[in-house]
């Protein structure tokens, strides 16, 4: 027999009954019924029941084992009774009397549980991750994690991709983080450093004829930590190919992530058809430009309507230059409460507020009030106020006048609630209502002012009301392309021209774009969103050395100082450079996204925590003098 084991803890059924077999693992848990034993046994593959009465010959030993114990055991296989059969695992079947164990690692007291789902503060889990990983859910996402990425990888060999690796160290290169720089000692006060990603390596592959590249890339940026981001490091799915448009590129990636989703996406809904949305759609839309489709909610301007309106806070402000107003409609949320909730999150993002309206339906002392308010109107034969009113077109327009509206499909009237309301008037509240498609129990919020200033926090509104309405469908993946980002931005302190965007990305137009606005240029660049997060992006290369230093150019970036810090990519650009583009794909978002996980670090091994750093390996750590003086360093203490 093996040394170790005969099988594992997830492999035996009542075939195996009778049969005397040998398993190791660590015990999940120790329960005592009475003088008889119980204990389940778990491996990588799964758990065993074991147990031991004052009959088995190592009895004494079984009742020192403790939790996290790595043990090995030889025992006789049993049919559990009918009735403790437990169907929830493979091994539900049987259990294993002990006949003999070795201990083969005791554990001490334990610093937080593998069994059970207790929570235990991050930097515990971090600083002994090989406990938290042995914990159930964890075991699954890394497994999880693993399958992905060697799905991914035959899926890219299967349509005539070949893995290439690159250079892990590099020259220091600005590509939007910062660099992690790496000392060299047979240089001395020079550096080295890790790629933000292999951008100009799979370029230059393109440039040596290869035409299609891939690799799963490790990627290291010096980043302040989000929930969905590695302050270190990361890995992705990086391709490239040669004589390609923007819709070869989504093409190529398209079936490669919808199959990935579909396969391990536990049988929610992929979406097949992703729709192209401009940059600018985008970011009027959603707030975004990573938006989370599952909602259905789309932002709209409705500045016209409070233009010269009483409401003076939005008349005022339009009266500025930039300026708009934009809705959030808020189907199903027309209810004051709800909308006094809306107003206070606003306020706690660093808002005043926001604006809102709401459509209810009209009361019988409403009613009451306007049949009291209409002039000349017949309240004798037959006529039955107020469904026959619905009737007559022109009392209808008076009623209107009066703030009360008649809805046929429901043969209800309702009337405009809020603020907002009372100060715009019936008329314009009724022509927002009918732009934003809304009815009685719907609401709409409203923020104004430059879109930058207010955008990012329309965008968490927007996801906040569709999460508390239910309107957003959890149960899908929503898959979208974002496009036609523009290149160049112009800081509004300083009026300096600077890229936007990866200043890598061939101009739409080429170089008779760059002759015109520079804010007006678009790149062929493009974003892939799914469910809220950036999943891909990508580009098709500006490959043309004139149209590249022109695009520095116009940014402020001469000529030399493009050949100083791109110099071994120009340099290929002069020698034949075939078109190009590609695309990065996330692997750790991706599998996130599988996993429902909603912090990156459950499936990520062996991650940083908030403040990068490693509490279990206890970096960064302090170098040794020996060290800084073969590498030409002298640390300098920050000021305190």
């Amino acid at each position: 027999m093996h040394a170790y084991r005969s099988q594992t803890c997830a492999d035996l059924n009542s075939a195996h009954v009778g049969q005397t077999v040998r398993l190791s693992g660590w015990v999940h848990r120790v329960r005592d019924h009475g003088g008889v034993l119980f204990i389940d046994l778990r491996d990588h593959y799964g758990t065993t029941q074991l147990l031991a009465d004052p009959d088995s010959p190592v009895f004494a030993e079984v009742e020192k084992v403790r939790s996290e114990w790595c043990i090995r055991i030889d025992g006789e296989v049993k049919a559990r009774d009918e009735a403790l059969v437990n169907p929830k695992i493979s091994t539900g079947e049987i259990e294993v009397f002990i006949r003999d164990l070795e201990v083969l690692g005791a554990a001490d007291e334990l610093p937080l549980m593998v069994f059970g789902d207790q929570e235990y503060p991050e930097e515990t889990r971090l600083r002994y991750r090989f406990l938290d990983l042995r914990r159930e859910k964890l075991q699954k996402n890394i497994t999880l994690r693993s399958d992905v990425i060697a799905s991914i990888r035959r899926r890219m060999w299967d349509i005539g991709f070949r893995e290439y690796q690159t250079p892990i160290i590099t020259a220091s290169r600005p590509e939007g983080a910062r660099d992690f720089l790496v000392p060299s000692r047979l240089h001395p006060v020079k550096f080295y450093a890790l790629p933000q990603a292999p951008q100009q390596f799979k370029q230059l592959i393109m440039m040596s004829g290869f035409d299609k590249y891939f690799q799963i890339a490790p990627c290291f940026r010096d980043e302040d930590p989000r929930s969905d981001r590695s302050p270190t490091d990361f890995y992705q799915l990086d391709l490239e190919m040669s004589f390609v448009e923007q819709q070869d590129v989504f093409n190529t990636i398209q079936p490669i992530l919808a199959g990935v989703f579909e396969e391990f996406g536990g049988g929610r809904k992929v979406d097949t058809d992703w729709p192209q949305i401009s940059y600018r759609d985008a970011a009027l839309w959603y707030g975004t430009d990573k938006p989370d489709l599952r909602n259905p909610i789309k932002m709209q301007v409705v500045s016209d309507h409070f233009r010269d309106s009483g409401f003076a806070i939005f008349a005022k402000l339009l009266q500025q230059e930039g300026t708009e107003i934009r809705a959030i409609p808020a189907p199903k949320g027309g209810s004051r409460k709800f909308c006094d909730r809306m107003n206070a999150f606003a306020q706690k993002e660093g808002l005043p507020g926001m604006g809102y309206i709401f459509w209810r339906e009209l009361a019988a002392d409403g009613l009451t009030k306007i049949e009291a308010d209409l002039d000349g109107i017949p309240t004798g034969g037959g006529f039955g106020f107020p469904d026959d009113a619905a009737k007559d077109p022109q009392l209808l327009k008076q009623i209107n006048q009066l703030g009360a509206w008649y809805d046929p499909d429901r043969n209800r009237w309702f009337e405009a609630a809020g603020p907002l309301a009372k100060n715009i008037g019936p008329e314009r509240t009724e022509a927002i209502r009918q732009q934003l498609g809304l009815g009685v129990g719907d609401a709409a919020f409203f923020l104004g002012g430059k879109p930058a200033q207010f955008q990012s926090v329309a965008a968490k509104a927007r996801v906040t009301i569709g999460d508390e309405l239910g309107l957003t469908d959890l149960d899908r993946f929503a898959i979208a392309w974002i496009v036609d980002f523009q290149i160049y931005e112009r800081d509004e302190e300083s009026g300096k021209v600077d890229f936007e965007h990866n200043p890598f990305s061939m101009p739409q137009g080429g170089l008779e774009a760059l002759a015109g606005d520079p804010l007006k240029v678009l790149g062929y660049q493009y974003d892939l969103a799914c469910n809220g997060y950036e999943l891909v992006s990508g580009a098709i290369r500006n490959h043309r050395p004139e149209i590249m230093f022109k695009a520095f150019e116009i940014a402020g970036y001469p000529a030399a100082e493009v050949e100083a810090r791109f110099g071994g990519m120009v340099n290929a650009f002069k020698y034949g450079a075939p078109p190009h583009g590609g695309c990065a794909a996330g692997i750790d978002r991706i599998v996130m996204l599988l996993a429902d996980e909603a912090n990156i670090r459950e499936v990520i091994m062996f991650p940083m925590n908030q403040r990068a750093e490693d509490l279990m390996m206890g970096a960064p750590s302090e170098p040794l003098n020996e060290q800084l003086r073969e590498l030409s360093l002298r640390v300098i203490e920050p000021d305190s």
